[in-house]
């Protein structure tokens, strides 16, 4: 394994696309006045500039822009409200007979001759006769249904790292068979964990998803998104999903002009690397599946652990209030998950956003997740031009995703803590 990261920009390597804004150059050095928007969005601040841009802009559209639908109703349009306290409707509880298979495939797989690893499991490799129609059923519900489902019941403790990551990309490879890169050291697999001792070893403080403060609504770079719970906090830490469906029901029915602004390709998003940055749209009209979205607030807002590079231009305050009511009407739609020890949530990156609390580790109880970003090549939704080239560098011949790194333990802090743009949050 190879953990030295590339000293050449990572987009000096992608294909070029025909928009004429896919890398737009650095203007001249100066403080560049800025929105009062915050990566973790501020209700009043909000609600203060909806209410100021109301009178500047007092005729902006009253219906959606030509081409998009009205309302979409569809299985993925949901309200947390519609699902049951107990997540009866979108959890699948591992009995002893399917715990039993998962054994004796893992038992199968280290039977096989040669010296096998991750890369090597797959269908074959990994035989779950019983469980096979049912997890093809789960495939088809999160890429054209609700779009997400949580597999309960498997037991981590019993298995080694190594044993926990086989068996999660046995289980897996029967709904999305692809696994994309997920950093530019061809990382495949990533250890979501608190670092709160690297950031004492290291000085700086790492990006959102390796500390326990809560995170905003966004998605990653994926088709299929899964996450692992090899442990949990001792509390907090809750997993929050909100339909990209229902949240553009909700702006094209109360604000169609917040559609209009999400949709042009003049959003720019800091590539936190020497002032780079690239331009493309939020929302996209995917074929065959219509609306959904495609952003992390960090590239678009900044933060205080990863500040905006001088030279990149600002947002508008327009656009600061759209950014802002897709944030607040996903908090309005939200489902909350509490994973528990073993649970794999896989859900539909493209169908939803996600969110989660902020947590505290104590004792033993340190929450740790696998995550892994995956494709079913048969059933993934066909990838929007604007996002060729975020496809490629996860899923394509990626110069460095020829590297597979699989890291066992623990993802190296040098990723965690210098290398910002690794992370999609």
């Amino acid at each position: 394994m190879t953990t030295t990261m590339p000293q050449a920009c990572p987009l000096a390597l992608a294909p070029k696309l025909s928009t004429n804004k896919d890398l737009a150059p650095a203007p001249a050095p100066g403080d560049i006045p800025r929105p009062d928007i915050s990566w973790f969005p501020d209700r009043k601040v909000f609600l203060n500039r909806v209410e100021a841009l109301k009178l500047l802009y007092p005729d902006r559209p009253t219906t959606v822009p030509a081409g998009w639908p009205t309302q979409l109703n569809m299985a993925r349009a949901w309200s947390g409200s519609d699902f049951s306290d107990d997540g009866k409707e979108y959890i699948v509880q591992f009995d002893q007979a399917d715990l039993a298979e998962i054994d004796e495939a893992l038992v199968h797989f280290k039977s096989l001759p040669g010296d096998l690893g991750p890369d090597d499991v797959s269908k074959e490799t990994f035989p779950l006769p019983g469980l096979e129609e049912r997890l093809e059923a789960i495939a088809q519900e999160i890429h054209n249904g609700r779009g997400f489902v949580v597999l309960r019941g498997l037991q981590p403790d019993k298995w080694t790292n190594m044993e926990n990551i086989l068996v999660y990309l046995g289980v897996t490879s029967y709904i999305a068979e692809k696994r994309g890169m997920q950093d530019f050291d061809g990382r495949m697999i990533l250890h979501i964990q608190a670092v709160v001792e690297d950031v004492k070893k290291h000085g700086a403080m790492p990006n959102s998803p390796y500390v326990a403060r809560a995170q905003p609504f966004h998605t990653d770079l994926c088709d299929i998104l899964s996450l692992y719970a090899l442990n949990t906090a001792k509390y907090g830490g809750e997993s929050f999903l909100a339909s990209s469906a229902q949240i553009y029901n909700e702006l094209a029915a109360t604000r169609p002009d917040i559609i209009h602004t999400l949709i042009k390709d003049d959003w720019i998003f800091d590539e936190f690397w020497q002032g780079q940055y690239h331009t493309r749209p939020l929302l996209f009209n995917f074929e065959g599946q219509g609306p959904a979205f495609q952003f992390s607030r960090r590239p678009l807002t900044g933060s205080h652990f990863s500040p905006h590079h001088p030279d990149v231009p600002a947002m508008t305050e327009i656009q600061a209030e759209a950014l802002d009511a897709v944030f607040f009407a996903a908090q309005k739609h939200k489902v909350e998950i509490k994973l528990q020890k073993g649970d794999m949530m896989i859900f539909n990156n493209f169908a939803m956003l996600h969110a989660r609390s902020s947590f505290h580790d104590e004792g033993e109880q340190r929450r740790h997740m696998l995550r892994l970003w995956l494709r079913n090549e048969e059933l993934m939704w066909k990838t929007p031009r604007e996002l060729e080239r975020l496809s490629w560098e996860c899923y394509g011949d990626h110069e460095w995703r020829a590297k597979r790194v699989w890291d066992i333990e623990r993802s190296p802090p040098e990723l965690r803590v210098k290398y910002r743009r690794a992370s999609c949050a």
